[in-house]
């Protein structure tokens, strides 16, 4: 399985989701440089991962939508290859569109970085089949402007069409309807402000996250 990391400046997370991908797959991600304007042939998965990209100025995430790579994403994604955004990638896929709504910052403006447990609301996505509907697992958070918003028609369009695959189960940060993941309306993308990436392994103190990537893996197998 042939999988790509999107590395932009000032992504601090982009090693972590690399190492949980070769655990899981047995094969080094390549390591795509924003600039670039392709992604390498074949390519079966694509993430996005947390960090700041560009320092955050402006909105988060609204810098790096403009980078060459991205329509290359996006092109991607339209044909049907999973993309996974992780935190700051979750802000870059709702700012390149290939998901509704916006992040903000959290409520009581707070840095949180800390074990959340999450609800699995929908287990019949390629990103969730590896867990069970109403399971409750912990990943860890790390974010300043983690706080989900739409507008009350979006949320109950994508909360109707099944698109929320992890909910909060306690407020963290403010985010709508508890929004932790959100899934686009054919299903091979998602945008999750946890880091599953950070939660593979026993050095990790659990593997709640390992089960997100296997399942996409055995998935796209």
């Amino acid at each position: 399985m042939k999988t790509a990391v999107i590395v932009f400046p000032g992504s601090n997370c982009d090693r972590d989701i690399a190492v949980a991908l070769e655990q899981v797959t047995g094969q080094k991600p390549a390591m795509v440089w924003h600039g670039d304007s392709d992604l390498p042939g074949g390519t079966d998965l694509i993430a996005l991962p947390g960090g700041f990209s560009y320092g955050d100025y402006l909105r988060c995430g609204a810098i790096a939508a403009r980078s060459p790579v991205v329509r290359a994403v996006v092109d991607a994604a339209g044909r049907g290859v999973p993309v996974i955004g992780i935190c700051n990638g979750f802000q870059i896929l709702t700012e390149i569109g290939l998901l509704p709504g916006a992040l903000m910052r959290n409520k009581g403006l707070d840095f949180v970085c800390r074990y959340v447990p999450l609800t699995v609301a929908n287990d019949r996505s390629l990103f969730t089949r590896g867990y069970s509907a109403g399971e409750t697992i912990t990943v860890p958070v790390a974010h300043h402007d983690g706080n989900y918003f739409a507008d009350d028609a979006t949320l109950d369009r994508i909360e109707g069409e099944g698109r929320i695959a992890f909910r909060y189960a306690e407020d963290v940060n403010g985010s709508a309807r508890g929004i932790a993941g959100l899934l686009n309306e054919n299903g091979n993308v998602l945008g999750m402000m946890p880091h599953p990436e950070r939660r593979v392994e026993g050095a990790h103190g659990g593997n709640d996250g390992r089960r997100l990537f296997e399942g996409l893996v055995a998935a796209v197998a």
